[in-house]
C-alpha cells in the first residue's frame, strides 16, 4: 500500500461557514497542517488553500463544497498524484457524531463534495476518511442542518474523532491503512 500524497478536507470557504458541521474536514486538515508545521496559503492555481511537507500536499478546496473536485482534480493532475494516493476527509450523515470510518472506494451518500470528486477525477477509488456528525433525522432538514455550529456536547465529540484522527496519522502516512482503520473504527461513541 502506497503512503498519502493528498490530504483534502471538504467545508466551505469564509467565515460564515467556519464553524459549520460541513466543514469538519477543513477542521483536520487545520490541525494536521498545525501538527506538520506546514501553514495552508491561498494557491490560486489549484484553487484552494495548500500546505507541502515533502511528498505530501495538504488541500482545502476554495470552491465551496459542491464544486470540491474542481480543486482536487487541479492539484492531482498537475503533480501526478494516483486515486489510491488520495485522502479525502469528509463530513458523514450517516455516522453519530465522533465516529470515524476510514475505507476506499464506494458511493457518495448524496455528499455533493464527493460527488464532484468523483465526477472530475472520473474514479470512486480514492480513499475517504468519514467522521461522523450525526443526521438531524428528517431529510428536509439536512441543508440547514449541515450548514450550522453542532451543538456543545457534538463539538466535543467532533474534536476528540480529530484528535483520534490526529494520533493514527503516522499510520496513515506510513499508508498503513488496515492499522489506521482498526485503530479509527474502536468504538469509542
Amino acid at each position: 500500500m502506497s503512503s498519502p500524497r493528498l490530504i483534502v478536507g471538504l467545508g466551505n470557504p469564509g467565515s460564515d461557514y467556519a464553524d459549520n458541521r460541513h466543514n469538519v474536514g477543513f477542521w483536520f486538515t487545520d490541525q494536521l497542517a498545525r501538527r506538520l508545521q506546514a501553514p495552508l496559503l491561498p494557491q490560486g492555481k489549484f484553487l484552494g488553500r495548500v500546505a507541502r511537507v515533502g511528498e505530501l500536499w495538504l488541500l482545502q478546496p476554495m470552491t465551496y463544497m459542491n464544486l470540491s473536485g474542481q480543486a482536487v482534480a487541479a492539484l492531482a493532475r498537475f503533480y501526478k498524484i494516483a486515486d489510491h494516493e488520495t485522502l479525502v476527509v469528509h463530513d458523514d450523515l450517516d455516522l453519530p457524531p465522533g465516529s470515524i470510518r476510514l475505507k476506499q472506494g464506494g458511493g457518495n451518500g448524496g455528499h455533493n463534495g464527493l460527488k464532484d470528486i468523483q465526477a472530475r477525477l472520473g474514479t470512486a477509488d480514492f480513499w475517504r476518511l468519514r467522521l461522523g456528525i450525526g443526521h438531524p433525522g428528517e431529510r428536509a432538514e439536512v441543508v440547514n442542518y449541515v450548514l450550522k455550529a453542532p451543538r456543545r456536547e457534538e463539538q466535543e465529540l467532533l474534536d476528540g474523532a480529530i484528535d483520534r484522527c490526529l494520533l493514527a496519522w503516522p499510520l496513515l502516512a506510513a499508508g498503513d491503512y488496515a492499522a489506521a482503520q482498526r485503530q479509527l473504527h474502536l468504538k469509542t461513541v
